[in-house]
């Protein structure tokens, strides 16, 4: 049984907020982190002057970091304080924190590396969602589900999640998305290190808070993010550690369709400008190569669904003392 769960709250315009959501974090956590990311409300203040719990440490941000960057900060707090599991809650009142348990359940008994809360599993609170925030998650989950190999999950940008600190510290913390991109960048880190992740059905409270992230003006940004990290990750997996059949199939898909295309492409521009009709023979030594390659393309991807990772790791990570002398320079005031 792990005797220690941090909680860390990253704080940016949450001080009509914050007061509740610290009182809903019940005796199972031992420590817990206000992040005040340069919050131009001064929540560590408004926090240390209005709110009484032995429990909390409040660091202040010398400059905005960003949501990653401020839960990074919180994390190199909590690992360097001997945290065993590291718990993210947002501190703007959206997230129940009486749901911590359930939340690091998995990750107690030994069946996740990484939990996060899922929104979307409960169809009946799905009504109480804004339109805009289900369009704009659904196409979010399944660009991430492509970018981070985790087919299994929903709901990428949720800010709810539970981290095992020996996974937590195994990290390349200075090379994740400091910004809105953090939980999904979060995600594509976990997987080149094989970790269990598991979502946790959950309800969202949706008041008169708003949300700083603007659907909208993400998704342009997120995609070509995604796209470089479905690079990375299918480089990672498939060639640099490992090739496998499915490596192969990737390859010989892409070559088929990429010739399929092009030959076919140059003969009806050809058969168009002099005004001629494509032979039929033709016409079949384009097809042909783009069907087949299509289904090489297909049993790849069948492969790399079932390729999620199963088995957890933070068993058989070493314990790493690197991350007391990176939190001590890492230029914040408690």
């Amino acid at each position: 049984m792990y005797k220690n769960i941090s909680v860390v709250i990253p704080c940016y315009k949450v001080r009509n907020h914050i007061i509740s959501v610290l009182s809903n974090i019940g005796p199972e956590v031992n420590r817990i982190y206000v992040i005040d990311d340069c919050c131009p409300e001064l929540s560590g203040d408004f926090v240390r002057k209005n709110y009484n719990d032995p429990r909390i440490c409040v660091i202040c941000s010398i400059e905005n970091q960003g949501v990653g960057g401020a839960v990074i900060a919180g994390y190199r707090a909590a690992i360097a304080d001997g945290a065993d599991i590291i718990v993210k809650v947002d501190g703007d009142g959206q997230i129940n924190p009486k749901l911590i348990p359930r939340l690091v359940a998995p990750i107690i008994r030994g069946q996740a590396d990484y939990t996060k809360g899922n929104r979307f599993y409960d169809l009946n609170h799905l009504s109480r969602m804004p339109a805009i925030r289900l369009f704009g998650n659904a196409l979010l989950s399944f660009m991430t589900k492509l970018s981070t190999g985790y087919w299994n999950i929903f709901d990428p940008t949720n800010g709810f999640t539970a981290i095992h600190a020996k996974v937590a510290d195994y990290l390349p913390m200075d090379k994740i998305s400091s910004r809105y991109f953090f939980e999904t960048d979060m995600l594509f880190r976990l997987n080149s290190i094989r970790a269990v992740v598991v979502d946790i059905p959950m309800d969202a409270v949706y008041g008169e808070e708003q949300s700083s992230l603007k659907i909208s003006g993400v998704i342009p940004e997120f995609l070509l993010k995604h796209a470089r990290n479905l690079i990375k990750r299918i480089f990672y997996n498939y060639f640099l550690r490992d090739m496998t059949l499915a490596s192969v199939e990737l390859v010989t898909g892409c070559g088929l369709l990429l010739f399929g295309f092009i030959f076919g492409g140059i003969h009806w521009i050809g058969g168009i400008q002099n005004q001629m009709p494509t032979p039929p023979g033709t016409i079949m030594l384009a097809a042909l190569p783009v069907l087949i390659g299509l289904q090489f393309v297909l049993a790849f991807l069948g492969y790399d669904i079932s390729n999620v990772p199963k088995r957890v790791i933070h068993s058989e990570l070493p314990n790493n003392e690197s991350c007391m002398r990176d939190y001590c320079n890492s230029g914040i005031i408690i």
